[in-house]
């Protein structure tokens, strides 16, 4: 048999890790070819691959990035082309199936989020191509898996930049205002925030008044303790109103492009209270370097079981976590988003510890 692999969305550390132990399964235990389609769902378009072996997938495990190249943008069918001098957006999902059946796929692995995974499901269904999904995404928004990988290592960036923060906002008595991402849930700020000890958290799942955000700071205030740390998700807003926009983008399966909702937070605090306020976005740290211990694990158990759910033919189905096992669970279901419950137990535990939600 002859498989193929992409890497789709945003990168986050683990990718590699996947792709190695795909391929290492592939080899070792079934004898078979893998190939690696360049740039997401772009070289499965424009047919662009590289041969995949043993060989040279040697020492992925801890390398971040995706050595396939990874692209959140190049939708099959909604791809944009430059034609006569003017961009148009057209369906070129059956480029996709040439590009299946001219590199003799028995089965394509295709390692993305909810948006990648959402495409690999028309795929399927509309094209009747061979498809096994991987959840990934720092932003753990994946329904159908406990954990999506990525979300850990991020989860330790954001929890070691915050602990290095505290320490200069204590010795300036600032309130420090950090911004992590995570679009329209809060999983990423959430934990980190529990972890580091953060004693405000804004997530989109609970809409803040800057009011509340303000009488925790003074609260902290009165007990003598004249800095606070916010952490603040890209996608939180205020009651009754929208999340903050960078910019919008002009791809019609991107959206738009949330950032600078620290800014907001941070003047409105500024002004209300007088402390001063400084701001730090720690954007796309979040998803580089080298994957965590967890999520190496993880990614090396999701890779095994992808090439194992090949072997079973067991198509249309995505590999996922559900503790301590690794399961098959329908695309269907791997492509609904999940968002942070205001019930959830992380969230009692964070009250019950003094944290904030500016609710």
């Amino acid at each position: 048999m002859k498989v193929g692999i992409l890497t789709g969305g945003g990168d986050c550390p683990g990718l590699n890790a996947v792709i190695r132990s795909a391929v290492k399964t592939a080899e070792e235990r079934y004898h078979w070819d893998m190939i690696g389609f360049l740039n997401g769902y772009k070289g499965l378009i424009e047919n662009k691959t590289r041969p995949l072996t043993g060989d040279n997938v040697g020492g992925l495990l801890l390398r971040g990035g995706t050595i396939l190249g990874t692209s959140n943008r190049d939708n099959p069918y909604k791809y944009i082309e430059t034609i006569g001098g003017k961009k148009i957006t057209h369906d070129v999902s059956d480029r996709v199936v040439t590009a299946y059946k001219s590199n003799d796929l028995d089965a394509l692995i295709i390692v993305g989020g909810d948006g990648t995974l959402s495409t690999a499901l028309q795929l399927y269904k509309e094209k009747g191509i061979n498809i096994i999904g991987v959840p990934k995404t720092i932003d753990n928004d994946l329904s159908a898996t406990d954990y999506t990988f990525g979300f850990d290592t991020a989860v330790g960036i954001v929890t070691d930049a915050v602990d290095r923060i505290q320490t200069t906002a204590e010795s300036h008595d600032r309130a420090m205002v950090v911004e992590v991402m995570g679009r329209d849930t809060g999983w990423i700020a959430l934990y980190s925030g529990l972890a580091s000890g953060a004693h405000i958290i804004l997530i989109p799942e609970i809409p803040y008044t800057i009011e509340k955000v303000c009488q925790k700071i003074y609260e902290r205030k009165g007990k003598g303790k004249h800095f606070s740390i916010i952490l603040v998700a890209e996608g939180a807003k205020p009651e009754g109103g929208n999340v903050t926009i960078k910019r919008m983008v002009d791809d019609p399966t991107m959206g738009v492009r949330y950032g600078g909702i620290a800014n907001v937070v941070a003047d409105q605090i500024e002004a209300a209270t007088g402390i001063e306020t400084r701001t730090v976005v720690l954007g796309h740290v979040q998803r580089g370097g080298k994957p965590s211990a967890f999520d190496r694990i993880l990614c090396t158990r999701l890779g095994v079981e992808a090439v194992h759910m090949v072997h079973r033919k067991e198509f249309g189905k995505m590999a996922c976590l559900r503790t301590p096992d690794i399961k098959a669970v329908p695309l269907e279901e791997a492509a609904k988003n999940r968002k942070v419950s205001p019930a959830d137990q992380v969230i009692i535990a964070a009250r019950s510890t003094g944290i904030s939600f500016g609710d």
